[in-house]
């Protein structure tokens, strides 16, 4: 039982040449045999016939029309079947195989022409009285189904041909297809994991540097702080190394060890360290257990994240935040306002920090808007469909 997955015998093109080379020589080795016992026209017949078929698949129609016109020739010089009338269907076959359709159909109808032809031909030593319907069939019948069977046979190939190389190239385009979605998705999962380090190194180390302001100022008049204020340092630091740890095991490993990503319900635990940072903050999250998806509950979280990160980067001394969300019934909305000069050093909110978090938003559909807020202060302001 042949194998499924085996391929059919194909020639390349150094093996083709040798095999019409080889054809044409194996029809040709009568003709020295003619031209000794002195048949000189049968020989030249027959090598005009034979010889052009070495070039029928690069020339096809050129050696069809020499082999046609040779045959129309032998049925006026000579009245005998030879064994070069071979050649003949070969030619047919390589046009239907190597032309185009229009040409195939112009050599049946000159091959079914040329049997007709030949049965007359052949038939001329008769009397008039046995050139009947039935004798020419017998004749023309056979001969064209040589010309039938070889074109068919041609177009065949033709045709399959065509479809091959309709799937290689369908084939390529998909390959090209998979190597540009391929590239586009590592050069949004890198957009992604920029966005995500942004967010751990920048919360993690404006925690690390309030702390540690904090610290070197308490040193002096109340030295029990150093102690506590040190210990949120360390941790805030185990903490976002955990963290660039986890992403860049998944740069380097498929099967590297992943923790849950952040959700609504670590808000207050993210609140909580920024008050330990010394930054009073008030959360107003009516549900952290609301059925979100992954990604939309990952984005919230960093947008509150990043901006209250700038608000103890740039809001000052004293400044207060406050974080609000709610559940619409299609699209979840935050706000986090500071009372700070953020909106003195931030500009016009155009940082990275902000370019993030808009980026994050846009791939839910959402809209983002940050900007000094009336009164003083800063106003992040979110909406991110469900």
């Amino acid at each position: 039982m042949a194998r499924p997955d085996r391929q059919p015998l194909r020639l390349g093109p150094r093996a083709e040449r040798w095999f019409d080379l080889g054809l044409t020589g194996f029809l040709l080795l009568p003709v020295p045999v003619f031209a000794l016992y002195g048949d000189l026209l049968p020989a030249a017949l027959m090598l005009v016939q034979i010889a052009p078929l070495a070039a029928r698949r690069r020339h096809p129609i050129a050696v069809f029309a020499v082999v046609a016109a040779a045959s129309a020739a032998q049925a006026l010089l000579h009245d005998e079947p030879l064994w070069s009338q071979l050649a003949f269907p070969i030619a047919t076959y390589s046009v239907a195989r190597f032309s185009t359709t229009a040409w195939s159909a112009a050599a049946l109808g000159t091959g079914l022409v040329a049997a007709a032809v030949a049965a007359v031909v052949w038939l001329r030593g008769f009397d008039v009285e046995e050139l009947t319907f039935m004798t020419f069939s017998a004749y023309f019948v056979p001969v064209s189904l040589f010309v039938l069977v070889a074109w068919a046979l041609g177009t065949l190939g033709r045709v399959r041909q065509a479809y091959v190389d309709a799937l290689v190239e369908r084939g390529e385009r998909l390959q090209h297809e998979a190597v540009q979605q391929a590239a586009l998705a590592a050069l949004e999962e890198r957009q992604r994991i920029a966005r995500e380090m942004h967010d751990v190194v920048a919360h993690g180390l404006t925690t690390i540097v309030v702390q540690a302001e904090g610290a070197r100022a308490a040193a002096t008049h109340d030295p029990a702080l150093v102690v506590p204020t040190l210990a949120t340092i360390a941790s805030t630091g185990r903490e976002a190394m955990a963290e660039m740890r986890r992403m860049l095991g998944l740069l380097r490993a498929e099967e590297a060890a992943t923790t849950p990503q952040p959700r609504l319900a670590d808000l207050a635990t993210l609140v909580d360290e920024v008050r330990s940072a010394g930054t009073p903050v008030d959360l107003d999250l009516p549900d952290p257990d609301e059925p979100l998806s992954d990604g939309v509950a990952l984005t919230a979280y960093r947008v509150v994240q990043e901006s209250l990160t700038n608000v103890r980067k740039h809001a000052g001394r004293g400044a207060r935040a406050r974080v609000r969300l709610r559940f619409a019934n299609d699209a979840v909305e935050l706000e986090v306002l500071d009372d700070g000069r953020g909106a003195a050093s931030s500009g016009d909110g155009s940082g990275l920090g902000l370019t993030g978090m808009r980026e994050r938003v846009g791939s839910h559909g959402g809209d983002l808007h940050a900007g000094p807020a009336p009164g003083g202060g800063f106003r992040v302001c979110a909406r991110i469909p469900r």
